[in-house]
C-alpha cells in the first residue's frame, strides 16, 4: 500500500498596523498565493491548496477584517490590501511569486502586480478584473455590460428570494448542496463585518482603464464561469485579448466561483497555465 506523506504546513499571524493577518502556508516549491473573495477567507482554497500543495508552497490568507484575521475598527478600505500582501510577501521571505485571485482577491493581487511585475510570475484572475473599471472595459461602450446587468439582476433577486447564495448561483446549489451549505458557513465566519460598506469601497477603488496595461507584462489569465451573475464573462476574453501577457480560460456551467464549485476544471487551467510560465 502507498503511503501518503501530509505536506509541511505552518500557522501564522502577521503584525500589521491595523492588527494580526492570519495566513496559513502548505506545501513545499515555488511560492503560490491565494487571495479570497467577499464571501470567503482562507478556508476557501481549500480544493487549491490540496491540489498544489505538494508541488507549490501555498499561502492562503484571511483579508484584514475577515476572520481569523482581526477585525478592523471603522471597516475595511480595500486599497489597504496590497499592502497587506506586501508585507506577507516579504515576510515569508519570497523573492518571485504566483498569484491566485478569487473576485476581490482580484483588488489584492492586481494592485501588487502592477507595483511588482519583476516579482510576479503569473497572476490568475477567477471572475474578477480587480481594480479595472468593468463597464469602462467593455468594448461596446457599455452597451454588452449593462444589457447584462439587467438580466444578472434579474436573477440575483430570483436566488435570493430561494436562499441561494449569489457567489454560488442555482446551477451549482442545485448540483451540489454541499458546496453551497459550506460556502455559506464560511461566508458567515465574517461575523459582524460590514460588507455593503466593502462592496462601496470595491466599487469606488475600481477605476482603472485597460490604457493603463499596455506596458504590464506579468502573465495572466482570467478564468470565468459562465453562469456567473456577478461578474460579467465575457469581460474575461475581452480584458485578456488587451493585455500583453494575456489569456482566458471559460467553464461553461460555472457560477461566480469556479474555483469552488469545479474544482477539478478550475485546478487543470490554472495548473497548465502556471506550467507555461515555467
Amino acid at each position: 500500500m502507498k503511503s501518503y506523506a501530509t505536506p509541511p504546513r505552518t500557522v501564522g499571524r502577521l503584525k500589521r498596523p491595523f492588527g494580526n493577518l492570519y495566513y496559513e502556508a502548505t506545501g513545499s516549491g515555488p511560492a503560490l498565493l491565494f487571495a479570497h473573495g467577499l464571501g470567503g477567507n482562507h478556508l476557501s482554497w481549500w480544493q487549491q491548496v490540496a491540489y498544489f500543495a505538494p508541488r507549490y508552497t501555498c499561502v492562503a490568507f484571511a483579508h484584514r477584517g475577515f476572520a481569523p484575521s482581526d477585525p478592523v475598527p471603522g471597516g475595511v478600505d480595500p486599497a489597504d490590501y496590497a499592502g497587506d500582501l506586501a508585507a506577507l510577501i516579504d515576510h515569508l521571505g519570497f523573492s518571485e511569486v504566483r498569484l491566485i485571485a478569487q473576485s476581490m482577491g482580484g483588488w489584492t493581487m492586481l494592485e501588487y502586480a502592477l507595483a511588482h511585475p519583476e516579482r510576479v510570475k503569473a497572476l490568475v484572475l477567477s471572475a474578477t478584473c480587480g481594480t479595472l473599471d468593468r463597464r469602462g472595459s467593455d468594448p461596446s461602450g457599455g452597451r454588452d455590460y449593462d444589457a447584462w446587468m439587467k438580466g444578472a439582476e434579474a436573477r440575483l433577486v430570483d436566488g435570493a428570494a430561494k436562499g441561494i447564495h449569489p457567489a454560488i448561483g442555482a446551477l451549482a446549489a442545485e448540483r451540489s448542496p454541499a458546496l453551497h451549505l459550506l460556502y455559506r458557513s464560511i461566508d458567515e465566519m465574517a461575523g459582524a463585518l460590514d460588507k455593503e460598506k466593502l462592496r462601496d469601497g470595491l466599487r469606488r477603488t475600481a477605476t482603472r482603464t485597460l490604457g493603463e496595461f499596455k506596458a504590464f507584462c506579468v502573465p495572466t489569465l482570467l478564468v470565468a464561469g459562465g453562469e456567473d451573475i456577478v461578474f460579467p464573462p465575457f469581460l474575461a476574453s475581452t480584458i485578456a485579448a488587451t493585455l500583453p501577457c494575456g489569456e482566458a480560460g471559460l467553464i461553461p456551467d460555472a457560477g461566480h466561483s469556479p474555483y469552488f464549485e469545479q474544482a477539478a476544471r478550475f485546478n487543470g487551467l490554472v495548473d497548465a497555465f502556471l506550467a507555461r510560465q515555467r
